[in-house]
């Protein structure tokens, strides 16, 4: 039997449900989710294995207007997850053309930013399979617009309706996506789930959590770094990882609302992320957090170096 493999880039709007979907196909976490738009940061692979076939997911952090050189780095991310994938993804929130279309019939359903990603997408002379998201929220007669304006667009890709928050409609989807990936033998163990290391799910774990808790400017200005990951007692009786991590942000300011008064804040920070790693590594964790700032580190390309982000 013949096999499948290859990589797909998940294309779309900041919090169009693109980490969602990836955990979902997954079935494990490894992005993070959460209601503020430009969560993921990086571009991250997950590998979904099935007989004859090996998906390369590669969440980005989705395309949107750059005006800071934190998000310069994003979109160069983004753009690149697209050029050098074998096929394309692109996530659509169906809610928000839903809702244009709802208020007004005679405007167009989808917004000039998206019609500029449905031809950034065709361009690519690839395939190109679109999912409809969020059906769930949205009435039927409401997503049938949307679904034709998608289909105008990008006359030669597929589309499916899904919620990837419900996993409804799933299997149609990695269907479709069966079907546009070239034959190629396996480029990773069949037990292989994540292209990322552990030490990088814990930094996000740490991230998402914060992300959770705080409010406002917080989660944008904030980069959290691993300094020490101790697998020294992982194998003893009592298996344990010692880890040192580190909270950066940008203001004096802000470092002072992470913290929370009395530590509270970073305690709840370190206790729901505590607990979620332990179950990523299947032991006993120690977590030490701590909070530093770097003046304005999103603004400069010095900055992003200091945190491991580089234009490329």
């Amino acid at each position: 039997m013949s096999f499948k493999c290859g990589s797909i880039a998940l294309f779309g709007k900041p919090n169009a449900g693109k980490s969602t979907l990836l955990n979902q196909i997954l079935g494990s976490k490894i992005a993070i989710t959460s209601s503020k738009p430009q969560t993921t940061r990086d571009r991250i692979a997950g590998i979904h294995n099935e007989d004859g076939l090996q998906m390369i997911l590669v969440d980005t952090p989705g395309y949107h207007e750059a005006w800071t050189e934190l998000n310069k780095v994003m979109v160069d991310k983004t753009l690149f997850a697209v050029r050098d994938s074998d096929a394309i993804l692109w996530i659509v929130d169906v809610a928000d053309g839903a809702r244009r279309h709802e208020r007004d019939p005679s405007a167009p359903v989808l917004d000039a930013f998206d019609a500029h990603m449905a031809e950034l997408a065709s361009k690519q002379d690839k395939p190109v399979v679109i999912v409809a998201n969020k059906v769930d929220v949205v009435p039927k007669p409401l997503i049938l617009p949307v679904l034709r304006a998608l289909a105008e667009k990008v006359p030669n890709a597929a589309i499916v309706p899904l919620s990837a928050l419900t996993g409804d409609n799933l299997d149609a989807l990695l269907g479709e996506l069966r079907q546009v990936l070239p034959e190629h033998p396996p480029l990773y163990p069949q037990d292989e789930w994540a292209q990322v290391s552990e030490r990088f799910l814990v930094a996000e774990i740490i991230r998402e959590k914060l992300f959770h808790l705080t409010e406002q400017e917080i989660p944008y200005a904030s980069f959290v770094e691993i300094e020490r990951f101790d697998e020294s007692g992982r194998e003893g009786p009592r298996p344990l990882v010692k880890i040192y991590s580190r909270i950066v942000v940008e203001r004096d300011s802000q470092k002072g609302i992470v913290i929370g008064k009395g530590g509270e804040m970073l305690k709840r920070i370190g206790k729901l992320a505590r607990q979620d790693i332990q179950e990523l590594l299947g032991c006993k964790v120690y977590l030490e957090l701590y909070v530093a700032v770097e003046k304005n580190w999103t603004k400069s390309a010095k900055g992003l170096r200091k945190v491991g982000f580089e234009r490329q």
